[in-house]
């Protein structure tokens, strides 16, 4: 299967366990594939949490390669580069940002999530002096 077609994230990749790398003996074989590590061999991290960890950017994927597949190159070209000049903008560095036009181009806009409506503290704080603000902006 094509993995630009993939529906869902791919599992990530398996370490060696100590059945592949032994030798006749059932022993780790530390000249082929370098010391024992038991951190590697113990999976700390959940196969579902790398796989939720990639599901926006998989099924974004998806979907370039499908307007790929029925406009011809040049629509998922054209969205990326309306993206990015979208996420360029300029903005009054006092004021808090939302980027409203990278959410209609993502397919954000129908979405609620958490920072939507649960902002933190220190977004909610307004500068009290613009000026300061600016120039601060021109000297980065």
């Amino acid at each position: 299967m094509d993995p630009s077609l993939r529906l869902v994230p791919a599992t990530g990749p398996k370490a060696a366990a100590l059945q592949d790398t032994s030798s006749n003996f059932g022993l780790h074989d530390t000249l082929r594939y370098g010391p024992r590590s038991i951190a590697a061999e113990v999976q700390t991290t959940s196969t579902v949490k790398e796989r939720l960890e990639n599901w926006e950017e998989t099924q974004d994927n998806l979907k370039l390669t499908m307007l790929r597949n029925v406009y011809g190159l040049h629509a998922p070209v054209r969205m990326l580069l309306e993206r990015k000049s979208v996420a360029m903008n300029a903005h009054m560095p006092a004021f808090s940002t939302s980027n409203v036009h990278l959410d209609v181009l993502m397919g954000r806009d129908e979405t609620l999530d958490t920072v939507d409506f649960m902002m933190p503290n220190g977004t909610l704080r307004q500068p009290l002096d613009i000026h300061a603000e600016m120039e601060r902006k021109l000297r980065m």
